[in-house]
């Protein structure tokens, strides 16, 4: 909602709380066959992408949410070549997978092409990579997409999804990571951004529970900071086949990375890996 068309203010139910941004103005506004999209222009955050009423990303912060769903999965993989991403519209998901020399092919699934037409438009910095002739990018349905992918083909599936309703509620449940099962191979990874980690514990641990009755063994949920979503403090879940996975990673590669990021480092990622007792207790890690 605006607030005498000064502010954007986000209430989120399920935490009780609420985000705001100050306004220069609204920039754009579509509404698809699946959602409304919003373009505003802030005084401090840069530009605001807003769908259905729900913050999506600001120019500011975005790197946080982005970098820490590709590049702790992609270092966690011990060799990923094969990469797909469900949702990620925004385009800025792909662009950090394909800051990976190694990654031979990243095919991005959304179904709504708008988001993307936007995010060319308003935030072209995350659409660098669109053109790359590994990047290949379909406006189709994701869980289609996954159920027809063939077995054993994809290293890593990034869900980068909305919150668990509208066009990506069947993005969270277990006949969806079932497809995304069959479609990787033996030591393939899974990531799906998980929500707060503060406030929405009960939606991780049903997510987990959803994994793993589609045959993942194990879990491991990264929190980071996210200033414009909810409680300003998200996080991203990896799952493995392996019951025996210990989630270490290539900590070299990553020390040795060919490419700047503003938050992810192979220090951060050793750190993310050691939840905050609260969390691993209500996880079950500690």
């Amino acid at each position: 909602m605006t607030d005498n068309d000064s502010w954007y203010i986000e209430h989120f139910q399920p935490t009780g709380s609420a985000i705001g941004f100050r306004l220069k103005g609204k920039l754009d506004e579509v509404q698809s066959p699946f959602q409304k999209i919003e373009i505003y222009d802030s005084t401090d955050w840069g530009k605001l992408m807003v769908i259905d009423g729900a913050m999506m990303l600001t120019t500011k912060d975005n790197f946080f949410y982005h970098e820490m769903i590709s590049h702790p999965v992609l270092f966690t993989h011990p060799n990923p070549k094969r990469v797909v991403i469900i949702g990620g519209g925004d385009c800025g998901t792909l662009r950090e997978v394909l800051k990976h020399p190694g990654v031979e092919s990243a095919t991005q699934c959304d179904i709504d092409e708008q988001v993307t037409r936007m995010a060319e438009k308003y935030f072209p910095e995350l659409c660098e990579s669109n053109g790359d002739a590994r990047a290949e990018l379909l406006f189709d349905d994701g869980v289609a997409y996954m159920a027809n992918c063939p077995a054993g083909s994809v290293d890593v599936v990034i869900v980068d999804s909305t919150d668990p309703i509208g066009p990506a509620e069947g993005l969270f449940n277990q006949a969806f990571f079932e497809s995304c099962f069959k479609a990787l191979k033996p030591d393939g990874l899974l990531v799906q951004q998980s929500e707060s980690p503060l406030a929405l514990l009960d939606l991780i641990r049903d997510m987990r529970a959803e994994m793993g009755k589609a045959g993942f063994k194990a879990f491991k949920t990264l929190p980071f900071p996210q200033p414009c979503y909810p409680t300003g403090w998200w996080s991203v879940t990896i799952a493995s086949k392996d019951a025996g996975a210990d989630f270490a990673f290539r900590v070299q590669d990553a020390q040795a990375k060919p490419f700047q990021t503003l938050y992810y480092t192979a220090h951060q990622h050793t750190g993310t890996l050691v939840p905050p007792p609260f969390v691993a207790q209500a996880l079950g890690e500690g």
